[in-house]
């Protein structure tokens, strides 16, 4: 795989970043033209929310075991399975990642703010319970592109003054960092966790997700943390690397498995939590090594943006 120019930076200009203010009321589920991410379908084209259509979301939600997900979701599931048998392990694993990551940054590190981007579809144990359950001040952002996700995430929490649900794509950066639901909870002047938890192998190489991170952590105060998992190819056959990126085209994504070498790019600037870029099932688990036999699918860090003199 070819390596992006080191000068190349995501384009957040005003006139590149698409209208992604939806309105979908909490609880409700959006009718999306899935060729026009962050539009509505036309009155004449609404149907049910089961278009026939994966969806990346529903896809993983049914890996972990979800109920939020449609026929065309499970079959994308078994394909995948069927290409890439250890698919839900692999998820599991990451889920458990998550969930360490978020208790270490507020139970150990003093983090009270979470930035979760590229959220998914609620599940049992959320970021922002977990966070509270260490400190309950914690204030969480959940941003993700896919309005039917917001409208989820805003019916879970629609309670909470501490979290909100944010509608933005990780692909500009600039402009996510900047939305009116983010800064209302985000003090940027206090150190501030990001999670970029099982979404940047769906940013392309020509959408530069370097250049998004680096804009990211521009936006952060000295030390904030960089949370990311990742799919990678480096133990799994070219033909399963490549049956997987079908399927996830199918859904209408690009998906792109990563080498180790191009993961820890993602980082680069940042100090490295120990234990480093490590499989996610190893990340602090009391695990020490993966199973024989058993490939690494995700790698998983977290990285501290370095605090003034050091």
């Amino acid at each position: 795989m070819s390596q992006p120019e080191q000068e190349k930076t995501a384009d957040t200009s005003a006139a590149a970043v698409p209208e992604l203010t939806v309105p979908v009321a909490a609880g409700q589920y959006a009718n999306v033209d899935p060729s026009r991410p962050g539009k509505l379908l036309d009155a004449a084209d609404r149907k049910s929310p089961d278009s026939g259509l994966s969806n990346v979301a529903r896809i993983y939600d049914y890996l972990l075991g979800g109920n939020d997900n449609y026929a065309a979701d499970r079959e994308a599931a078994r394909q995948l399975v069927e290409a890439v048998p250890d698919a839900p392990r692999a998820a599991r694993d990451n889920r458990a990642f998550l969930s360490r990551a978020v208790r270490l940054l507020t139970a150990e590190r003093g983090i009270c703010q979470i930035i979760d981007i590229g959220t998914g579809l609620p599940t049992r144990g959320a970021v922002h319970e977990i966070a509270q359950a260490s400190n309950p001040a914690t204030r969480v952002v959940y941003v993700d592109n896919d309005p039917v996700v917001v409208a989820h995430s805003r019916m879970l929490i629609s309670d909470s003054q501490q979290v909100a649900a944010v509608h933005g794509d990780v692909r500009y950066p600039g402009h996510l960092m900047t939305l009116r639901g983010v800064r209302n909870l985000i003090d940027f002047d206090l150190p501030t966790a990001v999670l970029l938890v099982a979404v940047l192998h769906f940013v392309p190489d020509d959408e530069n997700p370097w250049a998004a991170v680096a804009t990211i952590m521009d936006h952060l105060t000295p030390g904030s943390f960089l949370v990311v998992s990742h799919v990678t190819s480096d133990q799994i056959p070219d033909e399963a690397v490549r049956r997987a990126r079908e399927i996830y085209n199918s859904a209408l994504v690009r998906g792109e498995a990563r080498s180790r070498s191009e993961i820890q790019r993602l980082f680069e600037g940042l100090e490295m939590v120990p234990p480093g870029l490590v499989d996610v099932a190893e990340w602090r688990s009391g695990q020490r090594a993966p199973a024989i036999g058993r490939p690494v699918l995700f790698w998983a860090g977290i990285g501290q943006k370095p605090r003034s003199g050091q």
